[in-house]
């Protein structure tokens, strides 16, 4: 009788030591996750023709990690039609890269994460998200050519019969010199002072579908 009342103590104590293991939870299970999109370029101003360099995003989760399951679509809407139109999609991770964007006017750029749905209990449910629309200004292209003591200027596109603004270095300033109408072609023409080593500026207006800028040149 007393060996069978100590088998029956161990088997008990052994089945009491088991029963938390088998409640326990899975060691991986899975979570809902918000996440947060971002964009940003280094620079929020381009010439027009030129591609945007280093518009860049990634997309982090709620844990603090980056999202490398589902796909990040960039979308562009311009001072000519305020629709938003996707213009690329890319894997989602925590460094994306776009590339060969060359806006036409001003325009409004975000990046939308599609989200993700888990597939097993080693993957998390990522929610869907997008960015803040991130602004970047065109800014018409210039051409300057000096001949002599003659400047020589085209300005891209869309220009025709608009004016230019001129400025000369006077002293440590630079004061209005000339202000002159473009051609049909959006060119102008006029003649410095009779000397080399003038300085000057270039003044282009905004207007509702580019950025205005000023550059500052030199007759050699």
């Amino acid at each position: 009788m007393k060996t069978t009342r100590l088998i029956a103590g161990l088997t008990s104590a052994g089945l009491l030591g088991l029963a938390p293991l088998a409640l326990a939870a899975p060691a991986n299970a899975t979570e809902n996750l918000t996440t947060t999109v971002e964009l940003s370029a280094y620079s929020n101003a381009v010439t027009y023709g030129d591609k945007l360099s280093g518009l860049n995003g990634k997309v982090t989760t709620s844990k603090g990690t980056s999202a490398y399951k589902g796909t990040v679509t960039l979308y562009s809407a311009s001072s000519k039609d305020a629709t938003w139109v996707p213009v690329t999609t890319v894997p989602a991770s925590g460094y994306m890269s776009f590339g060969d964007i060359k806006p036409k006017t001003n325009s409004m750029y975000k990046a939308v994460f599609s989200g993700y749905a888990a597939t097993t209990t080693y993957e998390d449910n990522l929610a869907a998200s997008e960015s803040a629309p991130f602004a970047i200004a065109v800014q018409r292209k210039v051409k300057i050519k000096t001949n002599k003591l003659w400047l020589n200027g085209k300005v891209t596109p869309q220009f025709k019969k608009k004016k230019v603004v001129l400025k000369r270095k006077q002293g440590k300033k630079f004061v209005k010199w000339r202000t002159v109408k473009t051609n049909k072609k959006g060119a102008f023409r006029v003649k410095a002072p009779n000397r080399r080593g003038f300085q000057f500026t270039v003044t282009i207006p905004t207007d509702k579908h580019y950025t205005g800028w000023t550059s500052g040149y030199r007759v050699y």
